[in-house]
């Protein structure tokens, strides 16, 4: 019985063993896949994953300064380009893993018309993710601008430190409409939105790379591979994001 008992024992222990945590930079728009996906990864694999979710601009800082995170997944090609070529990002190892969707989105019903004119009428507070921290920020003021309306409404804008917090300002009523990303607002039963035509932004093409810290660690490669599998593009996808 005593050998049967160990061998189990052992097993456990060797099971145990093999799995391993991986930790994970996620930009903000894409905190609810991103669950969704670690819950899958974790299912799949046994894997575990520790995310932190912020703007891609506060991690590449971040990253600069030694965190310790071992993948990378950015609002933008930008930023995971920059840390390849500081040596910070392993090469060959950046993808695409989503190509954005801005939106302009207020909490209220009937407020966002199908062609943005709202932006042209009468309201206090417009909310946009900061540009020089989050690519969403970016699109947005591209979008003003590509309207002709970027110095009427410079006024009214208010910055997030990310696009979560743009969409916070516009859901708990601080702003009347705001700039977001459709995977925020894609499952809201309620509100208003405008799909802004992706002609009006530099597209955001959102690239996954694999970080120096990473690069031992057999958790952080299966993560990567699990992303561009077809149970994690169906996740994408929903949400509301492109795959190609």
């Amino acid at each position: 019985m005593k050998p049967i008992l160990l061998s189990l024992a052992l097993l456990v222990c060797a099971g145990q063993a093999s799995a391993g945590d991986v930790q994970v930079a996620v930009a903000a728009n894409f905190t609810e896949p991103a669950k969704a996906i670690a819950a899958a990864f974790q299912k799949k694999t046994g894997h575990t994953v520790t995310q932190s979710f912020g703007p891609s601009g506060g991690f590449y800082s971040q990253i600069q300064h030694g965190a310790p995170f071992e993948v990378f997944l950015s609002a933008d090609a930008e930023r995971p380009t920059r840390l390849e070529a500081e040596g910070l990002g392993v090469k060959g190892t950046r993808f695409v893993y989503a190509f954005g969707t801005l939106v302009l989105w207020s909490a209220k019903p009937g407020f966002v018309d199908n062609q943005g004119a709202v932006l042209k009428g009468r309201y206090d507070h417009l909310a946009i993710a900061d540009p020089a921290a989050a690519p969403y920020g970016v699109a947005a003021v591209e979008t003003l601008k590509k309207l002709g309306l970027y110095d009427q409404v410079a006024p009214k804008i208010v910055k997030g430190t990310s696009i979560a917090q743009a969409y916070s300002f516009v859901s708990t009523g601080s702003a009347e409409l705001g700039f977001v990303a459709l995977s925020q607002v894609i499952n809201e039963k309620g509100g208003s939105r405008w799909v802004v035509p992706k002609t009006y932004y530099t597209p955001v093409d959102q690239q996954a790379i694999l970080l120096k810290p990473g690069v031992k660690d057999p958790a952080a490669k299966a993560y990567l591979d699990f992303l561009r599998s077809p149970p994690a593009i169906a996740i994408i996808k929903s949400y509301g994001y492109e795959v190609k």
